[in-house]
């Protein structure tokens, strides 16, 4: 089975309201087995729009990382994301070739 990843792109306007939402969507992380592959750093622009921070975090599966987005906790932190950040999110499926 694919693994599935999400791909985040924001832009924070709240630095400290920001720091809510990483403490609230912890435990869904935790919960659907989330590994971070990349939490902000460094952006090199090649085409496009960059947004500063860029996260790409895997999980098992398409299925889970969807679960995840849609549990319960998770809507908890992205309300608050949504309040202090721009974000674009995606869900993409592993390449399992």
């Amino acid at each position: 089975m694919a693994k599935g990843y999400w791909i985040a792109r924001v832009e924070v306007h709240d630095p400290e309201g920001y720091k809510a939402y990483v403490e609230t969507a912890a435990p869904a992380f935790r919960e659907y087995g989330a590994k971070f592959l990349a939490r902000g750093g460094p952006v090199t622009e090649l085409e496009g729009t960059a947004r500063p921070r860029n996260v790409v975090i895997e999980f098992d599966s398409v299925e889970t990382a969807k679960a995840c987005f849609d549990s319960e906790q998770y809507q908890k932190a992205a309300a608050i994301r949504r309040k202090v950040a721009t974000a674009d999110m995606y869900i993409v499926e592993g390449y399992d070739g």
